[in-house]
């Protein structure tokens, strides 16, 4: 009975604060209401220890979603799916994966330092009846953080600051990533998918360990970068014959660091204005790869002497003249050293941030010295002909073997011949799809001893044509 009176009490007090609230809304005047409304939020916050912040999901005129909204959202993710109680399922762009995010109204607490918080997701939702060309924006979402005020000071100056840390690298963990070409002044892209590693990547242990080093080194290093003056980039040069894997190497590392890559076609830049602009536009963690950098402009260090003796040739010949007028038609690019050179680090290199600038060429004694120091191609990487350990990790991937009786002869022969991964590569290829790996191993081998006697040949010829000319 008592618990039955309290009960009723309760309820009565209930519905005579709520009717009394009812008149209070609906006769007193808007400016007593709102003077009322402001004192005690006053009042209850003078006894209520708990500070709010609030991060809606659009910012401005709601036309626009709030990038610090999409960081919190991505920060929580890793969280909500052990802690929140309702979540929301959503698949990756991929269609691989799902994504766990926290369901409207919902609240999950963290540790910070020692510091307990609360995150709540909010969503008001709008009832009006009007008709609107953003009906996204119709329903206001938002995250609430709430906090002890006596921490006020380090949940705004770190806590805040590491939560938008995490969550963009969250966003470029799991975004679908991109390759981009130049077209017409513009950049284009495709869904980057390639699948090449440094795990499968046919080269020394000791030397793909080295450079996997080298880049992650690079992407953790934005403080040391502004600490010496330098703008964040790093210039990567890749030199060897044709099939040596220079387009592998830079797919492994797009792929180890998660970063897009921009193909810039150098033959397409109308001048260096085109290309300046182009630059700008790159975002950073990128790739910029100029492939056979070599043949895409002349970027030569005998283009001095060339031009000053074509002039001469030119102006005599009028041949020469329409010959050149054809060309300068067909390859109108205007794009000069000075302009790549300004583009890898001068004053625009410094535009994007977080950035790889990869050339790739097979005759690297042709380009200019200017173009190839230190400081602007900072690595050299030799993609050389396939030794015996990039041969084992190429049996490893196309034969899932580590070992096989013809692995000796097949080192003795790699030893003493230039193949390149792509040739090797071919003869592992399975035939079949229950192919015996000896039969792939004795392709190879086949392959080396041809390629060992018309080495053998081609010597014997040298010498015999040396002792014919002493004669």
């Amino acid at each position: 009975m008592a618990f039955a009176e309290l009960f009723t009490s309760v309820g009565s007090i209930i519905g005579s604060l709520v009717f009394i609230w009812a008149i209070f809304q609906q006769y007193f005047p808007f400016e007593l209401r709102a003077c009322f409304e402001k004192y005690s939020h006053r009042f209850v916050s003078f006894f209520y220890p708990y500070v709010q912040i609030t991060f809606n999901e659009f910012t401005g005129e709601g036309f626009t979603r709030s990038e610090v909204y999409i960081a919190i959202q991505n920060y929580l993710t890793r969280n909500s799916s052990s802690e929140a109680k309702r979540l929301k399922a959503d698949s990756m762009q991929s269609n691989q994966s799902l994504v766990l995010t926290m369901d409207d109204h919902e609240e999950i607490a963290e540790q910070y330092e020692g510091i307990k918080l609360w995150w709540s997701s909010g969503r008001i939702i709008n009832k009006s009846q009007t008709i609107s060309f953003h009906p996204a924006t119709e329903d206001k979402r938002f995250f609430m953080l709430t906090f002890h005020r006596r921490y006020r000071d380090l949940i705004i100056s770190q806590y805040l600051n590491h939560v938008l840390k995490e969550g963009k690298a969250i966003k470029v963990k799991n975004r679908q990533r991109k390759l981009f070409t130049n077209q017409d002044a513009q950049w284009s892209h495709v869904v980057f998918e390639h699948p090449a590693t440094f795990k499968t990547l046919a080269m020394k242990p000791e030397r793909k360990k080295e450079i996997m080093d080298d880049l992650i080194a690079f992407s953790q290093a934005e403080e040391f970068y502004k600490e010496i003056g330098r703008a964040w980039k790093r210039g990567y040069l890749l030199y060897g014959p044709p099939g040596t894997g220079k387009s592998t190497m830079i797919a492994a590392m797009a792929n180890l660091l998660g970063y897009d890559i921009y193909d810039l076609e150098l033959t397409s830049v109308k001048n260096n204005l085109e290309l300046r602009r182009l630059l700008t536009e790159i975002s950073s963690k990128s790739v910029v790869v100029i492939e056979d950098i070599d043949c895409s402009l002349d970027l030569t260090g005998q283009r001095t002497n060339k031009t000053e003796k074509g002039k001469k040739d030119i102006d005599k010949d009028p041949i020469k003249r329409m010959m050149m007028r054809e060309i300068s038609d067909t390859n109108p690019s205007e794009v000069t050293l000075s302009g790549l050179l300004n583009f890898i680090d001068g004053l625009w290199s410094a535009c994007g941030g977080e950035r790889l600038i990869v050339f790739t060429t097979n005759y690297v004694e042709k380009l200019d010295p200017a173009l190839i120091r230190k400081g602007r191609m900072d690595k050299h990487i030799e993609m050389s002909f396939c030794g015996f350990e990039a041969f084992k990790v190429l049996a490893k991937n196309y034969l899932k073997i580590e070992r096989h009786p013809l692995f000796s002869k097949i080192e003795k022969l790699i030893s003493e011949t230039a193949i390149t991964p792509a040739d090797v590569a071919e003869h592992l290829m399975p035939k079949a799809v229950s192919g015996d790996p000896r039969d792939c191993l004795e392709s190879l081998i086949e392959a080396l001893e041809e390629l060992k006697e018309e080495e053998e040949e081609r010597v014997k010829a040298e010498q015999n044509k040396k002792k014919e000319e002493t004669c």
